[in-house]
């Protein structure tokens, strides 16, 4: 049988506890928070106050903070793409709606209220160019992105389980950060958000878990593939107004690793967590190749801790065409 029709196979026996997946890691409609529920209600008397404190606490907030928080927003606004990438996975059968297209299309509906709330911040903030931030995720969106997975859910699955905790990283971080400037609002926001990414990383988790247990060989060679090409941020395509490449990420990372939201360091460790989480150390029954791989992965996070050691950020930040001066209020 084919590695694509073994994979296939995996994914059909997965997909039996699709339901028991989404009870335990997606949350109802009805019982989960929307972007109402955290920012300022215009049905309410108190919108335009509301607002108003809003924009006098969201004043003093730092440059590089805002840097983070339009790269974090315009993230979570390219939806359209993922999805579309999830769709077209080995297994996900879009058209006849099976299990796997069942959790494409939850997973989503939860994922697309962070970038609603998220933007409704910045908009009411005053501290935005929203046309700007608007064109960059246009942009994003218009690009893609290729972040090596193919159709792979093997490879696809080591990059979610990777990408969904960086990003509960990145929004808890901001969330701390918005505790401590007084933007009680915005900590718990995106606390919130943080909750929903670590939920999503846990299930992803849970999917490559599953997999070791049925084809580790092949599981751990798509975890070496993915770690040794190295894991890309939907944020690696960030490009403004203007520029005919992606040339944002590199300036919007070095912000957020100056105000500690993500580091090289958050990298490594979240390398650390997967190996320790899916317990390469002890798996069993795999091929010569891929024990080579599991030798190359337990090697890598103290490898790449010495080369993020090396690290030197630039004195100077990026101007964005995204933040505004601090308003005269």
């Amino acid at each position: 049988m084919s590695i694509k029709n073994i994979r296939l196979e995996v994914m059909q026996f997965l997909e039996k506890s699709i339901d028991n997946f989404v009870d335990e890691y997606l949350v109802p409609v009805e019982k989960i928070w929307q972007p109402t529920d955290l920012l300022p209600d215009s049905q309410k008397e108190n919108f335009i106050e509301e607002v108003r404190e809003l924009r006098e606490i969201a004043n003093d907030l730092p440059y590089d903070f805002w840097v983070v928080m339009v790269g974090d927003t315009i993230t979570e606004e390219a939806l359209p793409t993922y999805e579309s990438w999830l769709m077209e996975v080995e297994g996900v059968d879009n058209e006849g709606r099976n299990g796997w297209s069942k959790w494409v299309r939850h997973w989503t509906g939860e994922e697309n209220r962070h970038g609603d709330a998220l933007n409704k911040y910045l908009y009411l903030s005053g501290r935005v160019n929203m046309r700007e931030v608007e064109v960059t995720t246009q942009h994003l969106i218009n690009d893609g992105f290729d972040i090596g997975t193919g159709k792979d859910p093997y490879k696809n699955f080591v990059y979610t389980s990777f990408q969904e905790l960086a990003t509960y990283i990145s929004h808890n971080r901001v969330s701390q950060l918005a505790k401590e400037f007084g933007d009680k609002k915005l900590s718990r926001l995106c606390k919130m958000v943080a909750g929903d990414e670590m939920r999503h990383h846990l299930a992803y988790s849970e999917f490559v878990s599953r997999i070791f247990k049925v084809d580790p060989s092949e599981m751990m060679l798509a975890f070496q593939y993915m770690m040794k090409q190295k894991i890309t941020m939907p944020a690696h395509f960030l490009r403004e107004s203007g520029e005919k490449i992606s040339s944002a990420f590199e300036e919007f990372s070095n912000s957020a690793q100056k105000i500690g939201v993500y580091t090289a360091n958050d990298y490594v460790d979240i390398l650390r967590k997967l190996i320790a989480t899916w317990e390469i150390d002890k798996i069993t029954s795999l091929t010569d190749e891929a024990e080579r791989a599991r030798d190359y992965l337990m090697k890598l996070p103290d490898r790449m801790a010495r080369i993020s050691e090396r690290l030197v950020l630039p004195d100077e930040t990026k101007k964005f065409k995204w933040v505004q001066p601090a308003l005269a209020i």
